[in-house]
C-alpha cells in the first residue's frame, strides 16, 4: 500500500481502497482521493512532459489551477485527453496515462529536443522551414507544406479518441432568487444568508466536496456542512459548473 502519506489527515476513506491504472501499471489508493493525490501517494512524481521541449511536468497545486497535471483517463471510446489531474476523483479501475512522451513519461525520446532549445525560440519554424538555402531562400512554400505535416502532427498535449462519445452528459436549465457559484467559506456563508430570509438559492460547486480552502482544516465536517445547508432548503449541485 502507498506509504507517501500523512497519517490521519485529509478527506478519503482509507477503509475502501481502489485500484487503478498508471502508465499500464496497477496501484492503489483511497475513496475520496484525486488522481493527483493518489499518484504522489505511490510516489510518482513526473505525470507528463511540457509541450516543446518535453521538459518533465508534476503537480503543483491542487485545484483546477494546475497546469503540468493533464493526463489522458480512460481508453477506446471513452479516452478523454487533458484532464487535470487535481479534479479527476479517483475510481475503481480507472486507467491513465501521461501526456506528450514516448514512450513513457519517465523516458522520453522528445526530451532531446530540451537540448537545442536555443535553437527553438517560440515561432522558430516559420522562419525556418519557409526557404532552405541555397534551395529557396525566400522564396516559394514547397519546403514549408513539406515540413508543415510533422510540425502539426507534433503539435497539441492528448490525442483524443474518434470513435463517437458513448455517454450522455446531464445538464440542467433552472430558476432561483440567487445563484452562488463556489462553496468556500464566502460562498457557504452567502447561501446560509441567503436562505435565512427565505431566498430560493442554487449553490454550484465544481469540487465533490462544499468547504473550498477549508477542506485542508483538519476539524472541518464537510458533510456537516452539507447537512446543514439542505435543512435550509438550499440546493446543492456538486460537481457542476455555471
Amino acid at each position: 500500500m502507498p506509504t507517501q502519506r500523512l497519517d490521519n489527515f485529509g478527506k478519503i476513506n482509507r477503509e475502501k481502497v481502489l485500484s487503478f491504472s498508471w502508465e499500464n501499471k496497477n496501484y492503489f489508493g483511497y475513496e475520496g482521493d484525486s488522481l493527483a493525490s493518489a499518484l504522489l501517494a505511490n510516489n510518482i512524481q513526473i505525470v507528463g512532459r511540457s509541450f516543446k521541449y518535453h521538459r518533465p511536468r508534476g503537480i503543483m497545486s491542487c485545484g483546477v489551477e494546475e497546469s503540468g497535471g493533464l493526463v489522458t483517463v480512460g481508453n477506446g471510446d471513452r479516452r478523454d485527453p487533458n484532464v487535470c489531474a487535481t479534479t479527476q476523483e479517483l475510481y475503481q479501475g480507472l486507467i491513465a496515462s501521461g501526456q506528450n512522451a514516448f514512450p513513457s513519461v519517465n523516458f522520453d525520446f522528445g526530451a532531446i529536443n530540451n537540448y537545442f532549445s536555443r535553437f527553438l525560440a517560440a515561432g522558430f519554424y516559420y522562419k525556418t522551414f519557409m526557404g532552405i538555402p541555397p534551395f529557396e531562400w525566400g522564396s516559394g512554400t514547397k519546403i514549408w507544406m513539406f515540413f508543415e505535416k510533422f510540425i502539426r502532427k507534433a503539435a497539441g498535449m492528448g490525442k483524443a479518441s474518434r470513435l463517437p462519445d458513448p455517454d450522455s452528459y446531464e445538464h440542467a436549465h433552472d430558476f432561483c432568487d440567487i445563484l452562488i457559484v463556489g462553496a468556500g467559506p464566502a460562498g457557504i456563508a452567502a447561501a446560509k444568508e441567503a436562505a435565512n430570509k427565505n431566498l430560493d438559492v442554487i449553490l454550484v460547486e465544481q469540487d465533490s466536496l462544499l468547504g473550498g480552502d477549508q477542506l485542508g482544516e483538519h476539524n472541518f465536517d464537510t458533510n456537516q456542512i452539507y447537512e446543514e445547508l439542505k435543512n435550509l432548503g438550499i440546493r446543492i449541485m456538486r460537481r457542476t459548473t455555471a
